[in-house]
This record gives structure tokens, sequence and C-alpha cells, in this order.
């Protein structure tokens, strides 16, 4: 078998130069791709006894794709909508390979066609003002991680950013003269500003004090890292957002649901606001949420106009530490071998 009619070959090409050159896709979309793929080598392994690393691309077919489907949802219990997703990826993969080989045109069609299940839209899970300002009240921001996770979880939830858009988050992007903002980097690179609460502010300007941050030096750092300086990910994130909403649970148990994830953050600052009144169009402009459809007729909302609406969703939260007077508010802010172990090339796939 010539390795440029492999399976190893083609995947290589769509992950390494397809989807990153030709797509321009984040990286985080690129690492949804890879774990699609992760989960299918899993598959084939555990399943079907096949070593993948040295497949033609023969043994792609519909059939095995539906039960590639079906193990998601009976042997790893996945959502549908997780189901839904990963088949999405592989017509996605299948798509471009009909551009890149005539050959596979049949496959293309036949994978394209299939049909996704039929998902029941989940409730928008959300927790009220009260239960806000609960977990806002857990970290003690006396001490140095309580106070980096204070800031933490305020950005988050007073920008509506997403954990991926705070994962990434450097101190560049933070504007501490007047009007404060915070560039987001979302989905697709669209970057959006969203302005900075007065409490959000004071919480960042302790947190670099006490930390010894400085703004202009530090430019291109990460807001949130660990002790050893690495960038935090999403699910240290999540990590750090659990042992809070487990502290506000056993403090109130009825206030908070049984599940609250990065993204119920995202979700409770969009109710909030209209909660508040605010407009939906302004709201899908602080959140830059694609769901919120709106048409071209309506003008983005500018800096002034989403200042506006944000305070008029502010909550009460804790005040920050006190600063030494000497503090002062600062100016401005592959290829992989991939035909030795595919498993393993995915696993280390990085943008």
């Amino acid at each position: 078998m010539e390795k440029s009619n492999s399976f190893a070959y083609y995947l290589n090409k769509y992950l390494a130069i397809h989807l990153p050159g030709e797509r321009g896709l984040a990286t985080n979309s690129i690492m949804s791709y890879r774990d699609t793929f992760s989960l299918f080598l899993e598959f084939l392994k555990s399943e079907k006894k096949l070593q993948p690393e040295r497949l033609p691309m023969s043994f792609l077919t519909r059939e095995l794709v539906v039960e590639f489907a079906t193990w998601l949802e009976d042997v790893r219990e996945c959502r549908i909508s997780s189901r839904n997703q990963r088949i999405t990826a592989i017509r996605a993969f299948s798509k471009w390979l009909s551009y890149e080989n005539p050959e596979f045109l049949k496959l293309s069609s036949d994978l394209v066609d299939l049909k996704l299940k039929k998902d029941a839209k989940p409730m928008v899970n959300y927790i009220s003002v009260d239960a806000m300002q609960c977990l806002l009240s857990q970290p003690d921001s006396s001490t140095k991680d309580g106070l980096r996770d204070l800031t933490l979880i305020a950005l988050m939830y007073d920008t509506g950013a997403r954990v991926s858009e705070i994962a990434d988050l450097k101190f560049d992007a933070i504007r501490f003269d007047a009007p404060p903002t915070v560039r987001l980097t979302g989905k697709g690179n669209k970057a959006r500003i969203v302005p900075l609460l007065p409490k959000t502010v004071e919480y960042l300007i302790a947190y670099m004090s006490r930390f010894g941050i400085n703004a202009q030096s530090s430019r291109e750092r990460y807001v949130f890292t660990s002790h050893s300086g690495k960038r935090f990910s999403r699910s240290g994130i999540k990590y750090i957002l659990d042992k809070y909403v487990n502290a506000a649970k056993s403090s109130n148990s009825c206030l908070l649901p049984e599940n609250v994830s990065p993204h119920t953050l995202r979700h409770s600052k969009a109710m909030h606001l209209l909660q508040s009144g605010v407009h939906i169009v302004y709201i899908r402009d602080i959140l830059g949420h694609a769901g919120l459809n709106t048409t071209e007729r309506y003008a983005k909302a500018d800096t002034t106009m989403k200042r506006e609406a944000l305070s008029k969703a502010e909550i009460e939260m804790p005040p920050p530490p006190q600063l030494p007077l000497s503090i002062k508010k600062p100016n401005k802010l592959i290829l992989g071998d991939i035909e030795d172990d595919m498993a393993a090339w995915l696993k280390n796939f990085s943008m």
C-alpha cells in the first residue's frame, strides 16, 4: 500500500495542513476534530481490532461510521449532541477527501447523506443573581490563590466569556485606561471588545499587585497561570470553578443547580442582562453569540452602549483587598510521525 493512499496520510494532511492553512480554523476547532479522530481510532482498535496506521482509505465506509456512532452512544455513553458532533466532523473530512481525490466521491456522497439524530434542545443552564453572588463570596481574597480565583470567576461572568477565551487571554488584550475594556477572541478567531465594570477592574489591579505583575512588561503573558507559570487549561479553570461551586452548595444547597460549568456563567450573564431589560442586540454584541440571530439592519452596539448595558446587570460583589498606597493603577494595559503510532500522534498534535 502506498503511503499516499493511506488513512494516516490523508488524516495527517487534513489536520495539519487543510484545517489550519486552507480553512484557517482556530486552534480549539482543530483540536475538536483531533478529538473526534482520537475516539475513532479507539473504536477501530478496541472494537474492530484494526491498526489504523496501516489501513488503506478503502476501509472507511458508511457502515463503519454508523457502527462508530452506535459505539459512541452505547459504549462511551455520549449524549446525542456529542455523537452528532463527531459524525459531523467525519462528514467534513469525507467531503474534503472528494476534493483531494475524485476516487472518494462515492464515499463522500454516502457519508454526507448520513443523517444526524434528532436531539431535544437542552434548556439554557443558568444560575440566579443570588446564586452568582453566593459563588463570588466563596474565594478568600486575602490569599493569593483566592484573589486569583475570584478575579477569574468575576471576569468570566462579567464579560460573558467562553472558557477558551479566558484561558487564551493575555494582558495585552486588557485596557485599563478609561474606558477599560478587554478584547476577547472567540470562535473563528473573531475578536470583540467588551467593557470592564469598575469592580472587575479593581480585582484585576489587586491581582496583578499581589502577584507582582507589571502591565507594561507582561503584555504577552497569559492573565491566568498556574504556579509553574503555565497557562490555565479549560479543565483547570473548570476545576477551580467546581471547587467554589461545591463550597457554595455547602453554604446553601438549594441555591445552585446540580451542574454548574464555566459556560453556565456565560448563560447566566446573558439571562441577567435580558432580565434587566437589555436589548437582545446588545447581548449578542457583548457575548459574540452567533446563536442570537440578527440582521444587518441592526447596528452593532458601540463601547458606550455596551457599558451602559453591562451596568444594568451589575451585581454586588465582595470588596477587593486593600492595596498598599504605593501601588498605582497601571496606565495600559508537524507534523508528527503518524505512520508509527497514529493514536500517539493525535494525542500530541497541537497547533
